[in-house]
């Protein structure tokens, strides 16, 4: 090789770019998603962000996470993020914030994003969190837990989680519920993702599940780079392009580094 290819070589080498041109793997923006839902709801909620993301050459995986305790919704998603090809982008919504705080620090996982979920810090669990809430939040329709497991009131389901969505698809959300168990509540954070990965955060303004003033006091302690956006707590299903959005900047911006 002559002393001038050594140096272009070496120079592409430095910012990332390998001998045929292309970016190297370290270079390489995120490509893969993983979502990663909430209490009462399954991984179909994910359609609309699913299908945006699709169309724009994302490798996308949706966990359907048992809900019946945190270890094992955490290796549920573990386990998504290893099939995963490259870099990962780590999607949690509601209760999936907590899923991904625990399972985010897997080296595979460059970014976290939280669409108005919890994001809690070492020993925090929803229980903790939603223990004290202030005066005149709202309070979630859920009902006494049955054999360890939890369901919203039907009733009251559309106007406390989906308030935005189509009445037909907000009255399926409530009757296709999945149970949420107790034990995933109780499971408590052991080392939070955000503390050593650059998370993004989606504040959903009309929020009546986790009220919008403690979804900023999370991202805010989490350092996370947040947009607020007009929605109910199923603001993924309402507007699934304003969650996608954030998620691609996630992509971008860690793309970059």
């Amino acid at each position: 090789m002559s002393n001038t290819a050594a140096m272009i070589a070496s120079a592409a080498l430095a910012v990332g770019v390998n001998a045929s041109g292309t970016l190297s793997a370290d270079a390489q923006p995120a490509k893969s998603v993983v979502l990663v839902h909430g209490g009462f709801v399954d991984g179909s909620g994910w359609d609309g962000v699913y299908q945006i993301l699709k169309k724009d050459g994302y490798d996308v995986i949706i966990v359907q996470n048992p809900t019946t305790s945190l270890a094992d919704d955490v290796a549920v998603t573990r386990r998504a993020i290893a099939a995963a090809p490259g870099k990962v982008i780590l999607v949690g919504h509601s209760y999936g914030g907590v899923v991904v705080s625990e399972a985010g620090t897997d080296p595979k996982v460059t970014a976290v994003v939280y669409i108005a979920a919890f994001a809690p810090d070492a020993g925090e669990s929803v229980s903790s969190l939603i223990a004290n809430p202030p005066p005149g939040a709202p309070v979630p329709p859920i009902l006494p837990p049955v054999d360890g497991f939890l369901m919203l009131d039907k009733e009251k389901f559309a106007a406390s989680f989906a308030a935005d969505v189509r009445p037909s698809l907000a009255s399926f959300m409530a009757d296709s519920q999945v149970p949420w168990g107790v034990a995933a509540l109780e499971g408590k954070v052991t080392a939070p993702a955000w503390k050593a990965k650059p998370s993004w955060y989606l504040v959903a303004k009309d929020d009546k599940m986790i009220p919008p003033p403690a979804q900023r006091q999370m991202a805010s302690r989490a350092h996370a780079r947040t947009v607020e956006v007009p929605g109910s707590h199923a603001v993924f299903v309402s507007d699934p392009a304003a969650v996608a959005n954030l998620i691609k900047q996630a992509a971008a911006d860690v793309g970059k580094k």
